[in-house]
């Protein structure tokens, strides 16, 4: 149904489950609607939502604008009745161009009333698994709207739902004669720079208008100064100190670039401790090589020492800073979304 290098908007979401929180504290009742299919060029993905209060008022979109209007009239209707619906809206060429489905094609959407009592705890537990960047599986029966919810530590997981915690996937699935939708609710992916270099300049640039969480480590002050940096957080600190502070998670990525053995050594002696997501290091072969006699030196193992790519970035002839700090985000976008064809979900 949808394609698979398309990815949940975190931000969105996030929205989305802000206002149905607020709503659901003060009106006791919303409705949601949740993208669980498309066809064509669909400018929201699978799993995106939008949430309508009892005063029509909404947050969220389910298809950038062709079809809300409808929605939220269905959504009168599911508060009414209290019973979920699923809609599919076949979007003609002529109104696809205005939305921004340029091939026309169909959407399908779940639209479930949501009440104080169980909505709110759900609304609650996705919003703490976004601010504990821990991660979230909500899979909801289509018929009954009963739901289950499923985070990375709970025993028993099946690869389905692990998978999901990895790719960020949401989707349909069957289970006997019943449809489920899993819905995966994961933090933003994070890039933590160590170094506050041109290539760490560029390379921030890019990955804010990617919509990546950005974090700049650098002990030197000259290099870590806000004018270089604006809008970025940035940290004057030792990387020892400051990344256990911020965590390492496995939906961040650690992009060394300092190309200084003392900073980025430390840096990668964190990295290689934690289940973060992707480890990329600056530096030549020949200097590479060093750092490895370093750091095995330092107690860690080659199956340890092999999590760090170097060089660092794809492979594309990159020379420049520009087109260096292009390949590390490529890199790291590949670390973060994975090959299509491994994304794809039964």
């Amino acid at each position: 149904m949808s394609d698979p290098g398309k990815g949940t908007d975190q931000r969105a979401m996030r929205s989305a489950f802000d206002a149905a929180g607020r709503w659901l504290e003060r009106d006791g009742q919303i409705v949601m609607a949740t993208v669980i299919g498309t066809w064509g060029s669909a400018p929201v993905p699978v799993g995106g939502q939008m949430v309508i209060s009892g005063d029509g008022d909404f947050q969220g979109s389910v298809s950038g604008g062709c079809v809300e209007g409808e929605v939220i009239a269905a959504a009168e209707d599911v508060a009414a009745s209290g019973k979920p619906e699923t809609l599919a809206f076949g979007v003609s060429d002529e109104t696809a161009w205005g939305a921004g489905l340029p091939c026309g094609g169909e959407i399908s959407v779940y639209i479930e009333p949501m009440r104080t009592q169980d909505g709110l705890p759900i609304v609650q537990k996705a919003r703490a698994a976004l601010d504990s960047r821990n991660g979230l599986v909500i899979s909801t029966n289509l018929e009954s709207g009963a739901k289950t919810l499923q985070t990375p530590g709970d025993p028993g997981l099946d690869s389905d739902v692990l998978g999901r915690f990895r790719s960020g996937k949401s989707s349909l699935v069957t289970e006997g004669d019943t449809r489920v939708f899993r819905q995966a609710v994961l933090p933003p992916a994070r890039a933590v720079v160590i170094g506050a270099t041109h290539i760490a300049q560029l390379f921030c640039e890019m990955a804010r208008l990617a919509a990546y969480e950005v974090v700049v480590i650098d002990p030197r002050t000259a290099f870590a100064s806000a004018s270089r940096f604006p809008g970025v957080d940035l940290q004057a600190e030792w990387p020892q100190d400051a990344l256990p502070a911020i965590g390492l998670d496995p939906y961040t990525a650690l992009v060394v670039v300092a190309h200084v053995s003392h900073i980025d050594d430390e840096a990668l002696k964190v990295g290689l401790r934690s289940d973060c997501l992707y480890i990329g290091a600056l530096g030549s072969k020949r200097n590479h090589e060093k750092r490895i006699g370093r750091l095995t030196e330092a107690g860690f193992s080659a199956d340890e020492l092999a999590r760090i790519k170097c060089p660092i970035g794809l492979d594309i002839g990159a020379q420049t800073p520009a087109e260096i700090a292009t390949a590390i985000l490529a890199e790291v976008i590949l670390a973060v979304r994975g090959p299509k064809l491994a994304q794809k979900t039964d």
